[in-house]
């Protein structure tokens, strides 16, 4: 394979050991999409200690990494983060840590890019975030949900904190509107949830008997004139499961676009709600190097809080 000078050899350091291939490269091409990352690693333009490797090959500190050099059609090219998006992220890191970060999350911004989104949450960190030689999200959040978002700064914390997920140890509460009064008695949802696709290449989730086990508890926080206040606690981690669990209740969120009703669509323009209402509002974990316990907190936005301002008339 003839070497063109603009050709790259990057060594692994021991922060970077153990990461897969594909997102180590989306972390040195910047504004590569991770399909033109999968299509030259499967074209073998991507070596490792000069021999072929698949995107998900884990990688060991010292190696060498083979990186081409890339012409990014600008339909192709992740966006560039812009000034406002790049302020607005750096204002909104709510805790740091040596190789964690949680962030308060923007409502309407996706975690990553892909599927016609240019420039996702993580994406334009990397780029804020210069420093960084890792970064990798530990969990996601939908693209409308707003509020706590850990991630990893070192391959270890990241291996430490999923461990910690897996087993429970992690704990996330979320507060969401509701259409309807919720019944105090009810404490915990329990419905098997699919994922199906529901045409146009989107992909949706509903309650299925086949489905995976998930559990949510929910708890009543504020009673308003045909709405409720909730917090909701996830027991497992399921793909939309406070949405469609709360809407399997018979209490759609407010404001979603996926699993609401019309019923919910009147109550969200009654109270000018132009957003879903849901909240990621605190985040607790065990540091990864310590092991002490992290709680953070991320309050509501103006414009939730605003909305509950506009319901407590209507009790």
């Amino acid at each position: 394979m003839a070497e063109g000078r603009d050709v790259k050899w990057v060594e692994v350091t021991e922060g970077q050991a153990g990461q897969r291939v594909d997102n180590f490269l989306m972390s040195r091409l910047k504004g590569a999409p991770r399909a033109l990352v999968y299509r030259i690693v499967r074209k073998g333009e991507v070596r490792v200690n000069k021999k072929r490797v698949k995107a998900d090959t884990r990688l060991v500190a010292g190696d060498m990494v083979r990186i081409p050099p890339l012409r990014l059609a600008p339909r192709e090219a992740v966006r560039e983060v812009s000034d406002n998006l790049r302020n607005l992220l750096a204002g909104s890191v709510l805790l740091e840590g040596r190789d964690w970060l949680v962030i308060n999350k923007p409502s309407g911004l996706a975690v990553h890019g892909g599927s016609g989104v240019k420039i996702g949450l993580i994406e334009a960190l990397r780029q804020v975030r210069e420093d960084l030689d890792f970064l990798e999200l530990v969990h996601r959040l939908d693209r409308d949900t707003s509020g706590c978002l850990l991630l990893a700064k070192s391959r270890p914390a990241l291996l430490t904190l999923n461990t910690a997920l897996k087993r429970h140890e992690m704990t996330k509460q979320y507060l969401a509107l509701v259409a309807g009064r919720w019944p105090a008695r009810r404490d915990i949802v329990s419905a098997r949830l699919d994922r199906f696709d529901a045409g146009n290449g989107e992909r949706r989730v509903r309650v299925d008997p086949a489905g995976k086990v998930a559990r949510t508890r929910f708890a009543v926080r504020e009673t308003f004139a045909g709405v409720t206040l909730v917090e909701a606690e996830p027991i497992t981690g399921r793909t939309h499961q406070i949405r469609v669990h709360a809407a399997y209740a018979g209490h759609p969120l407010l404001g979603d676009d996926k699993y609401g009703t019309r019923e919910g669509e009147r109550l969200a323009a009654r109270l000018d709600l132009s957003r879903l209402f849901l909240h990621a509002a605190s985040l607790s974990f065990p540091e990864p190097t310590s092991g002490r316990p992290v709680q953070i907190r991320a309050p509501l936005g103006e414009a939730l809080e605003g909305v509950l301002e506009r319901a407590r008339p209507f009790r």
